[in-house]
């Protein structure tokens, strides 16, 4: 069975990433663009599936790939209920959650339905999706926002988070349920988790902006002021969302959400950019330090990762106000193909067990 293929499926806004792994080793990766004209012709998002599952049919059979051979396809997990950590069947209950958009319509939805609807045309496939952003381990404490109308949630990184910190545990040949970890995923969206034992006891809601301000949102903005400015008559609700999430951030600052020219620009001498990556590193630091608290300051390392991991400068400034809580590792970019099909293979080879959907 570790020989089998295993077949990683990642849907985007306007694209669709495929991957195929033997085991361990990548043997095939396809990133396949979405025009706006393909796409406006589906209503729902969820209308898309059969329309980009024909085109992952295209794209393995010209790279002469034998879909009966394929034994695990993992999809990138959705919005679906909060969950635990862990590989999901894809069953009929998930099936249904994913369809109607139980928390939301998203392109990721698409993952665990084209999963299942390729493994049912493929004797012995099993179809599975591996933690999805709405992964919930949050310690009952965590929740409190500071009114009971408000509660804190749980969406974040969850896939990428997970996949470094056990990639860190190993090669430091420890288990990932035993560490005291801080990870802060720096990209379009940052999270920065308090992982305990295995769990993320907790995190920054990285999709609404909340925590840092990142390349396009806003992060966690003065309430009073914020109140104000919705009840100004000025924007639209639609135009503050996109505030906060969008076009906050670097695009707001400085009008792009990319960071290396950012870094660019700082690097020549510009120091608006140089004030705004600099103060977007030191909200990064000010996380990772209220989540060492969290820990309470006991941390075996700091982990480092996405995009943004890839700036020295960046990582430079935040590491030299955290490295005294703990070691920083740094590992750049987000592997979001390996890590599903890494996930496929844990339950392969044992060392996980897929859980039910309920």
């Amino acid at each position: 069975m570790q020989d089998d293929y295993i077949l990683a499926i990642n849907p985007g806004s306007t694209s669709t990433k495929i991957a195929v792994f033997r085991g361990t080793k990548e043997v095939f990766l396809k990133t396949i663009k979405h025009s706006a004209e393909e796409l406006e012709q589906f209503e729902m998002i969820t209308d898309q599936y059969t329309f980009r599952k024909n085109i992952i049919l295209n794209e393995l059979e010209a790279a002469s790939f034998d879909e009966n051979e394929i034994r695990v396809i993992v999809g990138r997990g959705g919005l679906v209920k909060p969950i635990p950590s862990g590989v999901y069947v894809v069953n009929d209950r998930l099936m249904e959650d994913l369809k109607i958009g139980i928390l939301g319509q998203h392109a990721s939805n698409l993952g665990g339905l084209i999963a299942r609807d390729l493994a049912d045309s493929i004797p012995d496939a099993k179809a599975y999706i591996a933690d999805p952003v709405v992964v919930d381990e949050l310690d009952d404490i965590s929740r409190v926002s500071g009114h009971p109308l408000f509660e804190r949630i749980s969406i974040f990184h969850a896939l990428n988070q997970k996949a470094i910190a056990r990639q860190h545990a190993k090669s430091v040949s420890h288990s990932y349920g035993e560490m005291r970890l801080i990870v802060a995923h720096l990209g379009g969206g940052i999270s920065v988790g308090a992982h305990l034992n295995g769990r993320v006891v907790d995190v920054n809601q990285a999709l609404d902006g909340e925590g840092p301000f990142s390349p396009e949102r806003s992060g966690t903005l003065p309430a009073a002021a914020l109140v104000d400015m919705c009840f100004s008559g000025q924007y639209s609700r639609a135009e503050i969302k996109k505030m906060i999430t969008g076009k906050g951030g670097y695009v707001a600052y400085l009008g792009t959400n990319d960071a290396y020219e950012v870094e660019k620009r700082s690097a020549a001498g510009d120091k608006r950019a140089a004030l705004i990556q600099d103060a977007m590193a030191y909200q990064v630091a000010k996380e990772i330090g209220a989540m060492s608290t969290v820990l309470h300051g006991k941390v075996d390392a700091i982990l480092l990762t996405g995009g943004i991991a890839y700036g020295k400068p960046f990582v430079e400034s935040v590491s030299e106000r955290v490295r005294h809580i703990a070691p920083v590792y740094v590992y750049p970019g987000e592997d979001e193909m390996r890590a599903l099909a890494m996930n496929g293979l844990m339950v392969v080879t044992g060392e996980t067990e897929a859980r039910v959907y309920e």
